[in-house]
């Protein structure tokens, strides 16, 4: 349509890598082999704690949930990324770039709060662990994952409209694989002031709390350590939060990188690997950080593929 002296988008295409058209099929054979590992291992991960009843607790039940929220988070943007390999310059309407977003968005609030949750839930364990049966009852731990899920649900549900109720002229290219923020709104011919002060605004509060939550909580963690006197009552006690330091170190350096800077500083290709890395390859690791540094986990795992095979 036309307004104007400006053509309306009522759709984009992605550009993806195509800028780069030499590897296509390597690319593709990557990104398909590292969503199948992310599907495999994040519902294997739920197949395991839903199957075990050594794993039926609180910490377990946190894991799982996460491990829900990187298959949501992988699929919504890897399905979209293989088609643009298979199908080049297939549109996709601005209401589907509207319902991708706002499903992104929903599992990455959720996933920030989860590891806050988990946080809380290893400062209760090590710090008062008399109490941690008590405090960390299940109803607690349902109502918390419930916050996680609504806090992004929120989230999605603010910051949609402010994006995709803008006006976008001429060009419906998007210079990424997926509809984020920043290439979206330099599509737009409308005023994008409010629509960025409110995204800012938003996952600056969610980030900033969900980041002080976990530093606290591994700053008292530290000291209660520090406290225990035998060395390997030490180094075991230490060995339970390993593996979620990690993924939360991970997780929030690139968040922090790409979401909580001005947007101008946005650039292409840099950024593209970025998303690459927090989309599709930290929900891949994360089920290998959790199982790798985790002896409860890797024995649970190792009985029942010996079961499997015994039988």
């Amino acid at each position: 349509m036309v307004e104007g002296n400006h053509t309306v988008v009522t759709d984009f295409i992605f550009q993806g890598f195509m800028d780069h058209p030499e590897p296509q099929v390597p690319l593709f054979v990557s990104f398909l082999m590292i969503y199948v590992i992310t599907l495999a291992g994040n519902l294997g991960m739920i197949m395991l704690i839903r199957f075990n009843s050594r794993l039926h607790t609180r910490m377990y039940y946190f894991l799982s949930n996460l491990s829900l929220a990187d298959v949501g988070n992988s699929s919504v943007v890897a399905l979209q990324l293989l088609m643009t390999f298979v199908i080049q310059a297939k549109p996709i309407s601005l209401a589907a770039c509207a319902a991708q977003f706002f499903f992104l968005c929903n599992f990455l609030i959720s996933e920030a709060c989860l590891l806050a949750v988990m946080a809380s839930d290893r400062f209760i364990a090590i710090c008062n662990p008399l109490l941690y049966s008590v405090v960390m009852s299940k109803r607690l731990c349902v109502l918390l994952v419930v916050a996680s899920y609504v806090c992004g649900f929120v989230n999605s549900v603010v910051q949609t409209p402010f994006i995709f109720t803008l006006s976008f002229c001429d060009s419906n290219v998007i210079n990424h694989f997926f509809c984020d923020i920043p290439p979206i709104l330099n599509l737009s011919c409308s005023d994008t002031h409010n629509a960025n002060m409110v995204h800012f605004t938003l996952s600056s509060i969610v980030v900033m709390t969900t980041i002080l939550i976990v530093l606290f909580s591994y700053i008292y963690n530290l000291i209660a350590i520090l406290k225990i006197r035998s060395a390997k009552g030490r180094c075991k006690t230490f060995s339970t939060c390993a593996s979620h330091l990690t993924a939360v170190t991970i997780f929030y350096g690139t968040v922090i990188f790409m979401y909580l800077r001005p947007s101008s500083g946005y650039t292409t290709d840099p950024d593209k690997i970025i998303s690459v890395f927090y989309i599709l390859i930290i929900p891949m690791l994360n089920p290998l950080i959790y199982s790798l540094r985790n002896k409860e986990v890797k024995d649970t795992l190792r009985r029942t593929i010996n079961k499997k095979v015994c039988s």
